[in-house]
This record gives structure tokens, sequence and C-alpha cells, in this order.
């Protein structure tokens, strides 16, 4: 990973001036709040970094001089002064404080009362200041007030320091993605998918790995760069492994390729699918794949498919979203779910709705491929169903190309003879 957080500066770890850290609408309602029951004329939220002091949150009774994003020097004004000691943090009166008299700002703003407390995060660093003034005296303000202000600053740091805490982790997962694209991942290994009429390959689906730290599952590299805005570079480079295998697979046979809507509608996937044979690939969209606008996936599917691309529903059976992919991406080709195929030898339910889907398929002309075989008998079971093709750890596991291509269809018992088997 790039960087020492250890060693990193605080200022450095937070956004920039048009972009603040804490800028919810919590924050304005508490400084709305603590300004309103103080009778106070502005109350703010500064954040202090190497050299100057940048006005984060600002709520104003009126007019005033401080607009949210302002930033001046550190050792202009009452902020970094209060916090080393050398102004108090209460201040009823300034004219009563001859430190404050003694600034500018005092005068031409004017203060006539302040109110400021630091913001000190978790590990003793100060982030900014928490801070009221009024353009007149208010000889009402005492301790107590002070202390609600104090308080407050140790809620607003306890969110500071939860938002750093997911900056550092989400720069940590960037860095992690991008060392692993730089890298060369992901590598790819292949499923063969066999079809059962035919007892042969009838196509590779293509799996991502990462060989690079942090050691974890495939999945939640993906997820992670979905967080961080990564998902994009990640599958691309993925297709752009898996494709390489094309000119060796067999002529009817095809690739499998994941890939979510969101790069169905990337230039640079048609520009790479545009190089290669698309009678040969298969996009297989997921059930958990959120798609917004139908016809504009099926707008950008459309060219490709004019050339001989199919289109998959992956796990089919799992939720209402891959049913409702189904009906509207019309796909050539209907993966049942593993949770659907397993046990389906003895569970009717689960008989019963794979073959209303496969019954769905043979009316619209898609085939199904039935994922995450595991025994004999749910193989069996699916044949008798009429699925077309399948594939699971019974029949292959995922594996290198050059062994996947070798993988003979596993013999079976001869409990099911092919005349059994349902048109």
């Amino acid at each position: 990973m790039s960087g020492n957080l250890a060693t990193t500066p605080l200022t450095d770890l937070i956004s920039t001036p048009s972009q603040p850290s804490i800028g919810s609408d919590a924050v304005d309602k508490v400084l709305h709040a603590i300004r309103d029951h103080l009778g106070m004329d502005v109350a703010f939220v500064s954040q202090f970094r190497r050299r100057d002091r940048i006005f984060r949150h600002v709520d104003a009774r009126d007019q005033t001089p401080i607009q949210p994003g302002d930033a001046v020097p550190l050792d202009q004004g009452y902020c970094q002064r209060v916090v080393d000691g050398r102004l108090p943090g209460l201040i009823p009166d300034t004219a009563r404080v001859p430190a404050a008299m003694a600034l500018p700002e005092t005068h031409a703003i004017p203060i006539g009362a302040h109110l400021s407390v630091p913001i000190r995060l978790a590990d003793g660093r100060v982030f900014g200041t928490f801070c009221c003034f009024s353009f007149t005296p208010d000889h009402s303000l005492g301790e107590r007030d002070l202390k609600m202000m104090q308080v407050l600053a140790a809620l607003l740091a306890d969110q500071i320091d939860r938002d750093m805490d997911g900056q550092r982790t989400r720069a940590e997962r960037t860095d992690n993605i991008t060392e692993a694209l730089a890298a060369g991942q992901p590598t790819m290994v292949y499923q063969p998918i066999y079809d059962l009429r035919a007892s042969r390959l009838a196509g590779l689906e293509c799996l991502a790995r990462f060989h690079v730290d942090p050691q974890r599952p495939p999945d939640q590299w993906f997820a992670e760069a979905s967080q961080v805005g990564m998902a994009l570079d990640l599958e691309l480079a993925a297709i752009r492994g898996a494709i390489l295998a094309l000119p060796s697979i067999p002529h009817d046979a095809y690739l499998a390729l994941n890939c979510s809507p969101q790069t169905i509608l990337c230039a640079d996937l048609h520009k790479m699918l545009h190089a290669v044979e698309l009678k040969q690939v298969v996009l297989e969209v997921t059930e958990h794949d959120y798609i917004q606008d139908y016809p504009e996936l099926l707008e950008a599917l459309a060219p490709l498919r004019a050339l001989g691309l199919r289109v998959a529903v992956d796990d089919a059976g799992a939720g209402y979203a891959s049913l409702r992919h189904v009906l509207n991406i019309q796909p050539e080709l209907i993966k049942l779910d593993i949770s659907l195929t397993r046990n389906i030898d003895c569970d009717p339910k689960r008989r019963a709705l794979a073959s209303a889907l496969i019954a769905f398929a043979r009316e619209t002309n898609a085939r199904i491929v039935a994922e995450g075989v595991e025994t004999e008998a749910e193989l069996h079971t699916l044949e008798k169903l009429g699925a077309g093709s399948v594939q699971g750890y019974f029949l292959a596991r995922p594996m290198p190309l050059r062994d996947a291509l070798c993988q003979p269809f596993p013999s079976r018992s001869t409990a099911l003879q092919p005349h059994q088997v349902q048109p």
C-alpha cells in the first residue's frame, strides 16, 4: 500500500476546501441549534491545516463576514490562540480581554462576545475548533454554555474520527486494487459447462482469481472495487484476460463472461468485444446487479447481439431481480442458481420451480444452464426435467484453461438411460 497512515499528516487524510469531510446536514443542524440557543450571531466549525484554517460549516443569524470554504492564516483570529491558551474559551465581553482587543478581527468584524472549544480527535490531535460569536457583548454567557459547547465538540470529534476511519479504509482499498491491477490481476480460471444431451463441452465460465495480498475471495475484491468506484476497472481487466482464451477453445463452445450492467454500457467493453468472435461469447448478468434502465441496456447490447453475442441471466431462481432480468433482457441462456439446484433430487418445491423455468425457457427459445451441480442425483434429476446444460463441482471445478479443455464429461451410472430424458 502506498503511504504510511501512521506518519501521514492529518490534513492529508481529510478533504479539500471544496469537499468538507464532515459535510453532513447533522453538523449544520447542530450549529444552528447552538447558535440559536445561545443567541449568538455566528457559529462555525473550523479545520486546522498546515498554515491556515478553513471554515467547514457556518451558521449565521443574518449577514456574516465568513462563508463555508473561506480560509485564513492560522495565526489570524481567535481559534489557534484559544487552543494554545493565549485566549480564554469563554469571552462574554471582548472589551475586558486585552489580548482579544489587540486583534484586528475584534474590531473589523466586530466581535463582542466569543465562545470557542477545540475539536480533539481520539488520538489527541486537534482537528479544529467549534466556535460562536456575537457582534455585541453578552454577559449572560457562562461556564455552563462553554461546557455544552465542549460536549458538542466531543460529538463532532467522534463523527470526524469515524469519517476519517472510513477515508483511510477507502484509501487502503483503492491502493490494494490499484496494486492488484498493476500486478496483472485478476488471473482467470475456467469451469466447464457441459451439454447434457451431447455429453460434450458446451462452454467455459471465466472466473477471476487473485494471487496478491490481502488474500480474500474474488467476490470481496469486486465488492470493495465497487465501494471505491473501481468496479469498472476490475471488470474490464478480468474480461480482457478472459477473452485471451478464445482462440484456444473449440469452435462450437463459448466463453461465459460475468459482466455488470454498468460495464455493458461502457465503450471500452464494446471496443474490446468488437475485436473477437462474438458467436463464442456469452455475457452473464447476475441477479444481484440492479438495472435502472432496461431500454438503455438493450440498446447497448443490440449491435453486439447482431454480431452473434449471447446474453445469459445468472442466478435465476435466487430472487425477484433475476426474473425481472429474464423478462426484460430476453436472454439466450438462463442459468439456474445453485440455491435451486442443490438437493433438487429430494425437494419437490425446487423441482417444481426448476421445471417451470425450464418450460419457460423452452417457450422463449432460451437454453437452461443449471449451476452448482454437486451430486449425481442432482444431475440425473436436472436431466429428467430437461435442463440443456450443467456445471458444478460434481462435473468439474474451476481450473486452468488447458486442463478445462481436456476435462472429459464425467461417466454416469446406468440409473438414467438416454431415452429417459424428456424432450
